[in-house]
This record gives C-alpha cells, structure tokens and sequence, in this order.
C-alpha cells in the first residue's frame, strides 16, 4: 500500500466533508495570521490538501508534509467552526500516515527513539532525566557553564530554554496512594500525575493535592499510571499513544473514583481524548468512553465543590492576568474556571488580556522543532501582556508556563512580571 492509498483508507471521509471551506477559523489560526493569509498554514487549507491527496488528486507533497508540521495543533479552529469539524483528530491521522511511510533521518530516528521511546513512557527514566538537570543546576555546573560561554554553541531556542527552566526541587519519594480530604468529604478524585508535572513540577502537583483536599476531596494515587502519550499523538506515533492510552485506563478504571483530575491542559485533552484514539478497537472502545466520562481539570472541581467557601488567600496588591491553555480550552472546554479562581484572591486585580485565548507558541516540543514560528507567535503574545501590565501571568499548562516565562525574559521583564502555574499561585499565600 502506498501512502496516498493509505489516506484514502485511513482518513475519516465524513469529517474531511464536513468542512465547508467558509473560513470562519482563519481569524484564529496563528499560523495563517504569521504567515500573512497563506491558506497553506490555514485550518481549510490543510484540510483541503488532506482530502486532495485521499480523493487521488494529489500526492503526498513536501509543502503538504510542512504545512502540517509548522501546524501547532492548538486547535483554535475547532471552537468556531459552525460545522464542528474535529481537525485536531483530523491532523493527528494524517501525521501518523506521515510518520508511518516516510523515512526519517538518522537524527530523527536517535531523537524519538530517545525521547518518545525511552524517556516519556518510563517513569524511571524520565526521574533520572530530571535528576540529571537537577544536578546540574544545583552542582555549580550550571553556573560553569554559563560564565565560560559554553552554551553558545547551542541553537538559539535551546539557549533561550536553558534559561527559565525550573528550579528542579529533590524528588520526594511517597508510598501514601490515598489522601483524605480537608473537612467534609464530597467527592473522591483520582489523580493524574504526568510525566513532566511529577518530576519537574512536582511542587505544582503537591500544591494541586492540597487544593483538591481543601474542597473536600479524598484522593486515590493509580501506582501504575504512566505519561499520557500526547506528544506521542502529536507526533504521529499512534500505535505508542495506544500503548500509553491502555496502560492509563487500565490503571484508572480500577479507582472507585468520582472524577480523573490533572493540572495539565495539554495532558487533559488528550487523556479526554482515548475514546477516540481507541474508537476502532471493540475491546476497548467502552472502557475508553468510561474513562473519558470521569476527566476534569482541577480548576473545574474546586469550583464545583464550592472551593472559595473553604479556603481563604492573602496577598499583597498586585494586577494578575491570564494566559489559556490552548488544549485546555479548545480541548476541553474550560475557562471560565481558572479566572473565577483567580478572582477569589484577595489582593488581586485581575485584567483581562487581548487574545488570551490564543496560543503562546509552546504546543509541546513546537517551540524546539519550530523555533522561528514559536517565536514570532510568543513575542506578539507579549506585545498584548505588556498593553494590560500585569505583575503576574498565570498558566495551566507546564509547556504554556516555559513559554511564558521565556517571553518575559525576551521582553526583559524579568524584574516586572513573573509567570506562575494555576496551583502555585492559588497557595503562595
């Protein structure tokens, strides 16, 4: 079978049908805005090259392999198209046809291997990774390197995240798989821990323990869950994120939970996304429909259980604004809850910032494998931050928070803004 022969087959007709070319998702798509109206970078347009090529119109082109690569996946589109075409679905087929007939480099091949095979689905390995940067940031090493200009020999954007990365705090090591929540129970959360969000940000995840308890919530740990696959997805990778979708259901399913939770927008739409990842397996078409039925944001839970009547935050004076999560809103459906959130802080002058809802240019490893276009997205995304003047920009995505943070240090206001997760911000008492 051919590649072309395989978009005829694999490729969902009836969703490729269902656009009709009105271009209601221009307006909101960054690649188009960056590239001044080329409907090659468009929502339409790529859809359109997906359904020449499964039609026998086209072949499979370098401009078409492109165009879906410096796609971000922010899924802007789909929240405004009147006929409701899942593109995001749509653009992770197509990748993973890509994927599955090309022939990558040598370099591509070491940097999946390593990365989407060996790092992300093993939680060991992904501990040692972080406790390496941990190492050597706390070392003198860190240090070393930068006074001696060694990191110049790097690519720009890798230099430019060099410099916000986290500070990695030591791993806490916890056998406690059920938590009691604070006061009144009124519901039982299992929880979600991620990849990046259990090692690198683990303090965001201890902070968004202590919220959900503070609601009312006991919490179930699953011992056995693993990363959500997706940049796996993203990345064409299908069958891995298979794997990883039935590692985690099989992991969850027997939690006797009311709701999944995360903190991670990109984590959660994906997570809330395995029904469809698994829609043609009969085995697991239902379980993944069960597990899909339970996943929730945290922001959404605190808010259901009345969490402003339980817990009260003081600070200093400050104008705070906030920056979507692209998976998180067009995903999921939430936003209205971390802004309600955020408004219950006393001392908090919250403003709402232009195109909020637009991506910042992180979409994963986007902002590595697409720096140029990362970049120009990320520094008009400030040019709107510094027209409200915030004090702090909070998040709710780990990649959302980097990317940010790296826009405050390109702006050079490091001294005037700081970014923050969701979570941290709601405890920093």
């Amino acid at each position: 079978m051919t590649i072309e022969q395989a978009f005829t087959e694999r490729m969902d007709e009836g969703e490729l049908m269902n656009c009709m070319r009105c271009g209601f998702c221009l307006p909101s798509c960054p690649t188009y805005i960056q590239t001044g109206g080329d409907e090659v970078h468009s929502p339409r347009g790529r859809i359109a090259l997906m359904k020449a090529v499964h039609d026998g119109i086209i072949p499979v082109t370098d401009e078409m392999t492109n165009s879906l690569d410096v796609c971000l996946g922010c899924r802007a589109c789909e929240p405004v198209c009147p006929a409701g075409v899942q593109y995001g679905q749509l653009l992770e087929e197509a990748r993973s046809i890509i994927q599955d007939y090309k022939k990558p480099s040598l370099k591509e091949k070491i940097v999946r291997k390593t990365v989407l095979n060996e790092l992300f689905p093993k939680n060991e390995q992904m501990n040692r990774a972080v406790g390496l940067v941990r190492f050597y940031q706390t070392s003198g090493l860190q240090k070393g390197i930068r006074k001696i200009g060694f990191l110049k020999l790097f690519p720009e954007s890798m230099r430019e995240m060099e410099q916000v990365l986290p500070a990695i705090p030591k791993k806490v090591q916890s056998d406690r798989r059920r938590l009691l929540a604070t006061g009144e129970k009124k519901a039982t959360v299992a929880f979600f821990q991620g990849c990046l969000m259990d090692t690198m940000f683990q303090g965001t995840n201890q902070n968004t323990i202590r919220l959900l308890q503070s609601a009312g919530c006991d919490i179930v740990i699953p011992e056995d869950q693993g990363c959500c696959g997706a940049l796996h997805g993203h990345a064409g990778e299908k069958n891995k994120a298979v794997d990883m979708a039935k590692r985690n259901i099989e992991a969850f399913e027997t939690m006797e939970a009311d709701y999944i939770v995360m903190n991670a927008g990109g984590c959660g739409a994906f997570l809330a996304g395995y029904d469809h990842l698994l829609s043609q397996d009969e085995q697991w078409r239902e379980r993944a429909g069960r597990f899909k039925a339970k996943i929730r944001d945290f922001s959404s839970i605190l808010i259901q259980h009345g969490f402003d009547k339980r817990i009260h935050f003081k600070k200093k004076p400050h104008r705070v604004t906030f920056q979507d999560s692209c998976h998180l809103r067009n995903g999921m459906g939430v936003c209205n809850e971390p802004r309600e959130l955020i408004r219950m802080v006393e001392g908090a002058d919250y403003v709402e910032m232009k195109n909020a809802d637009g991506c910042c240019g992180s979409a994963g490893v986007y902002n590595l494998v697409q720096p140029k276009m990362s970049m120009q997205i990320l520094d008009d995304k400030m040019e709107n931050v510094m027209e409200v003047e915030p004090g702090v920009i909070v998040t709710a995505n780990p990649g959302c928070l980097l990317q940010m943070k790296l826009g405050i240090e390109r702006a050079g206001l490091g001294r005037q803004i700081e970014a923050v997760h969701l979570a941290d911000y709601l405890m920093d008492e």
